[in-house]
Protein backbone atom coordinates (compact mmCIF):
# COMPACT_ATOMS: atom_id res chain seq x y z
CA UNK A 1 0.00 0.00 0.00
CA UNK A 2 1.23 3.48 -0.86
CA UNK A 3 2.04 5.87 1.96
CA UNK A 4 0.26 8.64 0.06
CA UNK A 5 -3.53 8.67 -0.15
CA UNK A 6 -5.98 11.23 -1.46
CA UNK A 7 -9.53 11.03 -0.19
CA UNK A 8 -12.21 12.08 -2.67
CA UNK A 9 -14.22 10.99 -5.66
CA UNK A 10 -12.54 10.44 -9.00
CA UNK A 11 -14.62 13.07 -10.80
CA UNK A 12 -13.67 15.92 -8.48
CA UNK A 13 -11.56 18.50 -10.29
CA UNK A 14 -9.75 19.23 -7.02
CA UNK A 15 -8.90 15.57 -6.48
CA UNK A 16 -7.65 15.42 -10.05
CA UNK A 17 -5.27 18.32 -9.41
CA UNK A 18 -3.54 16.23 -6.77
CA UNK A 19 -3.48 13.10 -8.93
CA UNK A 20 -2.02 14.96 -11.92
CA UNK A 21 0.59 16.55 -9.67
CA UNK A 22 1.46 13.07 -8.48
CA UNK A 23 2.05 11.95 -12.07
CA UNK A 24 4.34 14.92 -12.69
CA UNK A 25 6.27 14.02 -9.53
CA UNK A 26 6.42 10.29 -10.23
CA UNK A 27 4.51 9.53 -7.03
CA UNK A 28 2.21 6.60 -6.37
CA UNK A 29 -0.87 8.24 -4.84
CA UNK A 30 -3.81 6.02 -3.97
CA UNK A 31 -7.27 7.51 -4.28
CA UNK A 32 -10.12 6.49 -2.00
CA UNK A 33 -13.79 7.34 -2.16
CA UNK A 34 -15.07 9.04 0.97
CA UNK A 35 -18.29 10.08 2.66
CA UNK A 36 -17.72 13.78 3.32
CA UNK A 37 -20.55 13.77 5.88
CA UNK A 38 -18.90 11.08 8.01
CA UNK A 39 -17.52 12.19 11.35
CA UNK A 40 -14.16 10.56 10.62
CA UNK A 41 -13.78 12.66 7.48
CA UNK A 42 -14.85 15.87 9.22
CA UNK A 43 -12.09 15.30 11.75
CA UNK A 44 -9.66 15.45 8.84
CA UNK A 45 -11.34 18.40 7.13
CA UNK A 46 -13.88 20.45 9.10
CA UNK A 47 -15.05 21.98 5.80
CA UNK A 48 -16.32 18.52 4.79
CA UNK A 49 -14.92 19.00 1.29
CA UNK A 50 -12.62 16.94 -0.93
CA UNK A 51 -9.77 16.28 -1.19
CA UNK A 52 -7.78 15.36 1.89
CA UNK A 53 -4.21 14.14 1.53
CA UNK A 54 -2.81 11.64 4.01
CA UNK A 55 0.95 11.22 4.00
CA UNK A 56 1.92 8.14 5.97
CA UNK A 57 5.26 7.60 4.28
CA UNK A 58 8.22 6.67 6.40
CA UNK A 59 9.60 9.59 8.36
CA UNK A 60 6.48 11.73 7.98
CA UNK A 61 4.16 12.02 10.97
CA UNK A 62 1.94 14.54 12.64
CA UNK A 63 1.29 14.94 16.35
CA UNK A 64 1.71 11.79 18.46
CA UNK A 65 2.75 9.77 15.45
CA UNK A 66 -0.57 10.26 13.63
CA UNK A 67 -0.08 10.35 9.82
CA UNK A 68 0.20 13.85 8.43
CA UNK A 69 -2.96 15.07 6.72
CA UNK A 70 -4.03 18.30 5.05
CA UNK A 71 -6.78 19.80 2.90
CA UNK A 72 -7.11 22.50 0.20
CA UNK A 73 -6.14 21.11 -3.18
CA UNK A 74 -3.77 23.86 -4.29
CA UNK A 75 -1.95 23.71 -0.96
CA UNK A 76 -1.67 19.93 -1.30
CA UNK A 77 -0.09 20.33 -4.74
CA UNK A 78 2.41 22.83 -3.33
CA UNK A 79 3.21 20.53 -0.42
CA UNK A 80 3.93 17.58 -2.69
CA UNK A 81 6.13 19.60 -5.05
CA UNK A 82 8.11 21.03 -2.14
CA UNK A 83 8.32 17.60 -0.50
CA UNK A 84 9.94 16.24 -3.66
CA UNK A 85 12.24 19.24 -4.13
CA UNK A 86 10.76 20.04 -7.54
CA UNK A 87 11.70 23.67 -7.97
CA UNK A 88 10.74 23.44 -11.64
CA UNK A 89 7.10 23.04 -10.60
CA UNK A 90 7.30 25.31 -7.55
CA UNK A 91 10.33 27.63 -7.82
CA UNK A 92 12.35 28.59 -4.78
CA UNK A 93 13.26 31.99 -6.26
CA UNK A 94 10.86 34.37 -4.45
CA UNK A 95 9.56 36.39 -7.40
CA UNK A 96 8.89 33.42 -9.66
CA UNK A 97 7.37 31.38 -6.85
CA UNK A 98 5.08 34.28 -6.01
CA UNK A 99 3.80 34.37 -9.59
CA UNK A 100 3.11 30.62 -9.61
CA UNK A 101 1.18 30.93 -6.36
CA UNK A 102 -0.61 34.07 -7.54
CA UNK A 103 -2.06 32.26 -10.57
CA UNK A 104 -2.93 29.23 -8.46
CA UNK A 105 -4.78 31.43 -5.98
CA UNK A 106 -6.56 33.23 -8.83
CA UNK A 107 -7.77 29.89 -10.14
CA UNK A 108 -8.98 28.78 -6.72
CA UNK A 109 -10.79 32.05 -6.08
CA UNK A 110 -11.73 34.38 -8.93
CA UNK A 111 -11.86 31.87 -11.78
CA UNK A 112 -13.70 29.19 -9.82
CA UNK A 113 -16.27 31.66 -8.56
CA UNK A 114 -16.92 32.91 -12.08
CA UNK A 115 -18.09 29.55 -13.44
CA UNK A 116 -19.66 27.92 -10.41
CA UNK A 117 -23.34 28.81 -10.98
CA UNK A 118 -23.34 28.12 -14.71
CA UNK A 119 -21.44 24.85 -14.32
CA UNK A 120 -23.74 23.60 -11.59
CA UNK A 121 -26.80 24.45 -13.66
CA UNK A 122 -25.67 23.31 -17.11
CA UNK A 123 -23.39 20.37 -16.34
CA UNK A 124 -24.39 19.08 -12.92
CA UNK A 125 -28.08 19.87 -13.62
CA UNK A 126 -28.54 21.16 -10.08
CA UNK A 127 -32.14 22.15 -9.37
CA UNK A 128 -30.81 25.00 -7.24
CA UNK A 129 -28.92 26.54 -10.18
CA UNK A 130 -31.52 26.92 -12.93
CA UNK A 131 -32.12 30.67 -13.00
CA UNK A 132 -31.59 31.61 -16.66
CA UNK A 133 -30.32 35.11 -15.93
CA UNK A 134 -27.76 33.86 -13.45
CA UNK A 135 -26.60 31.16 -15.84
CA UNK A 136 -26.18 33.75 -18.60
CA UNK A 137 -24.24 36.02 -16.26
CA UNK A 138 -22.13 33.08 -15.16
CA UNK A 139 -21.22 32.13 -18.72
CA UNK A 140 -20.24 35.73 -19.47
CA UNK A 141 -18.08 35.88 -16.33
CA UNK A 142 -16.51 32.53 -17.16
CA UNK A 143 -15.54 33.69 -20.65
CA UNK A 144 -14.28 37.01 -19.27
CA UNK A 145 -11.98 35.25 -16.81
CA UNK A 146 -10.71 32.83 -19.42
CA UNK A 147 -9.87 35.86 -21.56
CA UNK A 148 -7.56 36.92 -18.71
CA UNK A 149 -5.72 33.63 -19.15
CA UNK A 150 -5.54 34.35 -22.88
CA UNK A 151 -3.91 37.67 -22.06
CA UNK A 152 -1.41 36.07 -19.70
CA UNK A 153 -0.40 33.48 -22.27
CA UNK A 154 0.22 36.32 -24.73
CA UNK A 155 2.21 38.31 -22.19
CA UNK A 156 4.33 35.35 -21.07
CA UNK A 157 5.12 34.30 -24.62
CA UNK A 158 3.85 30.81 -23.79
CA UNK A 159 3.57 27.96 -24.21
CA UNK A 160 2.74 27.83 -20.49
CA UNK A 161 1.21 30.28 -18.05
CA UNK A 162 4.56 31.66 -16.93
CA UNK A 163 6.44 31.20 -20.18
CA UNK A 164 8.61 28.31 -21.25
CA UNK A 165 8.47 26.29 -18.03
CA UNK A 166 5.61 24.07 -16.90
CA UNK A 167 4.66 24.77 -13.26
CA UNK A 168 1.94 23.97 -10.76
CA UNK A 169 0.04 26.96 -12.13
CA UNK A 170 -0.43 24.93 -15.30
CA UNK A 171 -1.85 21.97 -13.38
CA UNK A 172 -4.65 23.97 -11.80
CA UNK A 173 -5.29 26.22 -14.82
CA UNK A 174 -4.99 23.32 -17.25
CA UNK A 175 -7.83 21.49 -15.52
CA UNK A 176 -9.82 24.73 -15.38
CA UNK A 177 -9.28 25.15 -19.13
CA UNK A 178 -10.50 21.62 -19.76
CA UNK A 179 -13.65 22.28 -17.75
CA UNK A 180 -14.33 25.47 -19.71
CA UNK A 181 -13.85 23.76 -23.08
CA UNK A 182 -16.04 20.81 -22.11
CA UNK A 183 -18.93 22.90 -20.81
CA UNK A 184 -22.01 23.25 -23.07
CA UNK A 185 -21.71 27.03 -23.41
CA UNK A 186 -20.94 29.59 -26.10
CA UNK A 187 -17.16 29.84 -25.87
CA UNK A 188 -15.23 33.03 -26.47
CA UNK A 189 -12.66 32.77 -29.27
CA UNK A 190 -9.39 32.36 -27.39
CA UNK A 191 -6.75 30.95 -29.75
CA UNK A 192 -3.88 31.05 -27.24
CA UNK A 193 -5.96 29.15 -24.71
CA UNK A 194 -6.72 26.55 -27.38
CA UNK A 195 -3.02 26.22 -28.24
CA UNK A 196 -2.28 25.92 -24.53
CA UNK A 197 -4.79 23.10 -24.17
CA UNK A 198 -3.32 21.20 -27.10
CA UNK A 199 0.18 21.56 -25.61
CA UNK A 200 -1.04 20.17 -22.29
CA UNK A 201 -2.31 17.07 -24.09
CA UNK A 202 1.34 16.11 -24.53
CA UNK A 203 1.49 15.43 -20.78
CA UNK A 204 0.27 11.95 -19.72
CA UNK A 205 -1.00 13.23 -16.38
CA UNK A 206 -3.29 15.73 -18.09
CA UNK A 207 -4.63 13.17 -20.52
CA UNK A 208 -5.41 10.78 -17.65
CA UNK A 209 -6.76 13.22 -15.07
CA UNK A 210 -7.93 16.01 -17.36
CA UNK A 211 -9.20 15.07 -20.79
CA UNK A 212 -10.17 11.49 -19.95
CA UNK A 213 -11.64 12.16 -16.51
CA UNK A 214 -14.66 14.31 -17.36
CA UNK A 215 -15.34 18.05 -17.16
Amino acid sequence: MSGLRVLGRAGSINVRKVLWTGVELGLDIEREDVDVKAEAFRLLNPNAMMPVLIDATEGVAGAAGVPFSMWESNSICRYLAHREGRIDLLPDEPHRRALVEMWMDWQGGELNNSWRYAFMGLVRKSALHQDAAQIEAGVAAWNRHMAMLEGQLAASGGPFVLGTSFTLADVVLGLATHRWRAAPIAHAALPRVEDYYQRLLERPGFVLHGRDAGP
